[in-house]
C-alpha cells in the first residue's frame, strides 16, 4: 500500500505545510470518514463543522484560510484540485486496454485503425471509418460509416457514433452516449407529420467529455458543433445545429433546442431548458431548472423558472415568502377603514385570518 510523508504531498501540489511535515499519510477520505493517517480537504464553508471534527491527520485548505483545525494543514491555491492530485497517488492502477481488435469485433476492411488503438468485444466499425492512434473503442460500441475518431479518445461500452461524424483528439464518451442521431424535425402537411431529412453531421473538437446517455443530434444541414474543452454531463439533450463555444459546462438533464448558439465558458446548471434559435453570450450562467426563451447577454447570471436575472429572482422569492404577512396586514387595514373585501374575489390562504 502506498504511503507518503505530508511534506512530500505538499511539494507535489505546490502547498505550504502548517504543522509537521513528517506525518505519514497512508490514504485519502472525506471529512467525516477520514481516520488517522489519512488526508482530506476543506473548501466549502458549509462543511466547517465536519472539518473541525475530522479525525484526518491533515487537511488541504486554501492559502488564505484562517482558523484552527485539529490536524496539520496544507495551504494550496485550490483544495479540490490539489486533493484530486493526491487521490491519484492512492488510486488503483488504471485499467489497461491492449492494442488490437477483439476477435468478436466487426471491423470493415475499408476502415483504418491507428497504431495502438483498441477495439473491444462486439464493437462494430463500418466502412470508411478512421480511428486515431491510441483510441479505445469499448465493448459493444458502434462507429458509423465515414466517421473520424482522433487520437487518444476513450469510448466506454455501448457508445454510438453514427455516420460521417468527426470526433477530435482526447475526447471521452461515456456509456450510452449517442452522437449523430437524427434531429427532431417534422412538417405537418396533408394531415400528418412528415419527417424532414437530417442530412448534416456532428463535429466534436478536442478535449470534450460527454456523459452517459447524453444525445447530440446531427444538423438538419451543416453541423452540430461542440467546440474544444466542453464538458457535458449525463442525460443532456443537444438538438440539431446547436453550437457550443469553447469550454462550456452543461449539467445533467439540460435540454438545448435547435440552432441555439452558446458563446465560450457558458454554464447551464441541471435541468435548464433553452428554446431554439437563441444566442447565449460568453460567460453567461443559467442556474438550475431555469427556462430561457430570449437571448442572454455575455456575463449574465439568470435564475428561476422564467430565467430572470438572479438578483431579481432573489428579490421576488423574498417577497413571495412575505405574502402571508402582507395579506394579514392588508386585511387589518381594510377593517380599520371599514372596507369589506368581496370574498368571491379574495384569494384564500391557509394563514389568512
Amino acid at each position: 500500500m502506498a504511503s507518503f510523508l505530508l511534506g512530500e504531498l505538499a511539494d507535489l501540489v505546490n502547498g505550504e505545510v502548517d504543522g509537521e511535515r513528517k506525518i505519514l499519510i497512508r490514504g485519502v477520505a472525506g471529512l467525516e470518514a477520514a481516520e488517522k493517517g489519512e488526508i482530506s480537504f476543506y473548501a466549502n464553508p458549509r462543511y466547517e463543522k465536519a472539518a473541525r471534527q475530522t479525525k484526518a491527520s491533515a487537511l488541504l485548505v486554501s492559502r488564505d484560510f484562517s482558523g484552527d483545525f485539529p490536524c496539520a494543514l496544507v495551504r494550496v491555491d485550490s483544495p479540490s484540485l490539489a486533493f484530486s492530485q493526491v487521490v491519484a497517488l492512492f488510486a488503483p492502477e488504471p485499467i489497461a486496454y491492449p492494442p488490437g481488435v477483439h476477435p468478436s469485433a466487426v471491423v470493415s476492411t475499408k476502415a483504418v485503425v491507428g497504431e495502438g488503438a483498441h477495439i473491444g468485444p462486439l464493437a462494430v466499425v463500418e466502412a470508411g471509418v478512421r480511428i486515431g492512434a491510441g483510441t479505445i473503442v469499448g465493448a459493444g460500441c458502434f462507429i458509423g460509416t465515414e466517421t473520424v475518431l482522433g487520437d487518444g479518445c476513450l469510448l466506454y461500452p455501448r457508445v454510438i457514433v453514427r455516420e460521417r461524424c468527426t470526433i477530435g483528439n482526447r475526447v471521452i464518451l461515456h456509456s450510452g452516449a449517442v452522437i449523430g442521431s437524427d434531429g427532431f424535425g417534422y412538417e405537418f402537411a396533408a394531415g400528418r407529420h412528415r419527417k424532414i431529412p437530417q442530412t448534416g453531421t456532428v463535429q466534436i473538437d478536442d478535449d470534450v467529455e460527454i456523459g452517459a446517455n447524453a444525445t447530440i443530434d446531427r444538423g438538419r444541414f451543416g453541423k452540430t458543433w461542440i467546440q474544444e474543452g466542453c464538458k457535458i454531463d449525463n442525460l443532456v439533450q443537444i438538438a440539431h445545429n446547436v453550437v457550443l463555444g469553447p469550454h462550456c459546462l452543461i449539467v445533467a438533464q439540460t435540454g438545448i433546442s435547435g440552432s441555439t448558439i452558446l458563446g465560450s465558458r457558458v454554464t447551464l446548471a441541471g435541468q435548464v431548458g433553452l428554446a431554439g434559435h437563441l444566442r447565449i453570450g460568453d460567460g453567461a450562467v443559467v442556474t438550475a431548472q431555469s427556462g430561457i426563451t430570449k437571448d442572454v447577454p455575455p456575463g449574465t447570471i439568470l435564475s428561476g423558472r422564467h430565467g430572470r436575472p438572479a438578483t431579481q429572482t432573489l428579490r421576488l422569492e423574498a417577497l413571495y415568502l412575505r405574502l402571508p404577512d402582507l395579506w394579514r396586514r392588508l386585511r387589518r387595514l381594510e377593517k380599520r377603514i371599514g372596507l369589506e373585501s368581496d370574498s368571491a374575489e379574495t384569494p384564500s390562504h391557509p394563514d389568512s385570518p
